[in-house]
């Protein structure tokens, strides 16, 4: 009889240890078979037009709604990204940036059900005293101070030349300074936009998902990032285009920019919406 209980006993705790095994490599299995993005994709987009934008005045932290032409510019965007689908919905928080990620994701079949996630790091360049003022004006100016014509400072500028003129010519009107926020130099600014996107690369590669991330921004951040990331970075002519789409790839700590002023999401989704 005690062979018999021995004989139980032994066999009780090999099913035990079998059992254990068994789980085991379930939970190895389960950490292998995770969904985690080993490439993240960026559509990195241009807010629609604004009221602002229409009257020709100066908008970077100051903010307007967009127009009825902006959103309709917009929504086709939105439905020409329709099919893609995004783990994640960034945008800055100006009230621009968020209408445009918002009439977005409404038009997105896999992605309708995301929260806009706003960073302020993501805002336009800060043009401090010349916030909602005449463009011509303050282009002007910065001609003036650097002794070109105002078709020469245009035909040459650069996110980093334009945002260092801005800062050097706000900081001498003190008066005005002191009840205004100061304008931003370019290493300013450069560096809280890849401080946000590093962030966010933190963040969505720790996220299960299928890598694809959406970012809505502003004409001048987004090329200033860019051209950070890039050194071959060269702002198009004229500048992005209102819901024009940048893509930009993140894999093993490096970027890649694959498309710049993409307007052929708003050309599909125009396209559809005629049908």
């Amino acid at each position: 009889m005690k062979k018999v209980v021995k004989l139980l006993g032994v066999l009780i705790l090999g099913l035990l240890v079998v059992s254990g095994c068994g789980n085991g490599n379930q939970k190895n299995a389960a950490s292998v078979t995770k969904k985690t993005p080993e490439e993240l994709t960026f559509y990195i987009v241009r807010h629609g037009k604004t009221m602002l934008n229409t009257t020709d005045r100066v908008q970077g932290w100051s903010d307007a709604v967009l127009t009825k032409a902006g959103e309709e510019v917009v929504t086709a965007a939105g439905v020409g990204l329709k099919d893609i689908e995004f783990q994640n919905v960034y945008s800055s928080d100006s009230g621009r940036a968020i209408q445009t990620a918002n009439l977005i994701v409404k038009e997105n079949k896999k992605s309708s059900d995301l929260k806009v996630n706003t960073d302020e790091r993501l805002r336009e360049f800060n043009f401090g005293t010349y916030e909602g003022d005449l463009n011509h004006t303050m282009w002007q100016d910065i001609a003036d101070d650097q002794g070109v014509t105002l078709e020469e400072f245009l035909k040459n500028m650069t996110p980093e030349s334009f945002a260092n003129s801005v800062a050097k010519l706000d900081a001498k009107n003190v008066e005005e300074a002191k009840i205004n926020w100061p304008a931003e130099d370019y290493k300013t600014i450069t560096t809280r936009l890849k401080a946000g996107l590093d962030d966010i690369v933190e963040k969505e590669m720790k996220n299960e998902g299928n890598g694809n991330v959406f970012i809505a921004s502003h004409g001048l951040s987004i090329s200033a990032l860019l051209a950070t990331l890039f050194d071959d970075y060269k702002i198009p002519e004229g500048g992005l285009k209102n819901a024009s789409v940048c893509l930009v790839k993140y894999k093993d700590g490096k970027y890649t920019l694959d498309k710049i002023n993409d307007l052929s999401y708003v050309e599909a989704g125009k396209k559809q919406l005629k049908k």
